[in-house]
């Protein structure tokens, strides 16, 4: 194996462990949003796959200035979020986790990756998630996993800006970033910090 190959490898070995690594039994997180603070409990229990995910993204900055593109509230549903503003975060972060089975039920306060659906199951799981803003218990039957629970600020998300409704692109936010919403949908709502607060191994 030549000197290049070697460094590939160590490279890409390194990615794998990045993408792959297993998150505390349970954890505790801060968002910093520009309607103020939201806590967020987390239990590995409740959706392994998703809870490592979401704490890897965490520890990579991924939700730094992540907006709130599709808030859904008349009638309450949804806030999502989770594509970043740095197209190269967006690709390395593209690799699907497997599917968790439910164990809490999709009720207000509980976050969930979103996913697309095939066969009416979700699939496809990456870096989206959503707020359930009501009982959104509906949705457990199609496989979509909550692994965290509100615990404070709750209203804060209520606050959201949700007059665009799902107006904004997805595929434009990919290509083009902030500077898409901001242009086009200035009132949006956005995340800007993510921080863990505490962990239990």
């Amino acid at each position: 194996m030549n000197q290049f190959n070697i460094t590939l490898f160590i490279i890409l070995s390194f990615i794998g462990i990045v993408l792959c690594q297993q998150s505390p039994q349970t954890y505790n997180v801060v968002f910093s949003t520009t309607k103020g603070d939201v806590e967020i409990f987390v239990n590995r229990s409740y959706s392994p796959y998703g809870s490592d995910r979401f704490y890897a993204l965490i520890q990579d900055g991924f939700y730094t200035d992540n907006a709130f593109f599709r808030v859904i509230q008349t009638p309450l549903f949804v806030a999502q979020f989770g594509i970043s503003p740095d197209s190269s975060l967006n690709d390395k972060w593209n690799v699907t986790i497997p599917n968790d089975p439910v164990v809490i039920s999709n009720t207000a306060g509980t976050i969930t990756f979103a996913a697309e659906e095939e066969n009416n199951q979700a699939c496809c799981r990456t870096t989206q998630l959503f707020i359930n803003y009501a009982d959104n218990s509906f949705l457990d039957s199609a496989g979509f996993s909550p692994f965290g629970k509100v615990i404070s600020g709750f209203n804060n998300t209520l606050n959201f800006y949700g007059g665009y409704g799902e107006e904004p692109d997805q595929s434009l936010i990919y290509s083009e970033g902030n500077s898409y919403l901001q242009e086009n949908f200035p009132l949006l709502s956005y995340l800007n910090s993510v921080k863990i607060i505490s962990e239990k191994w």
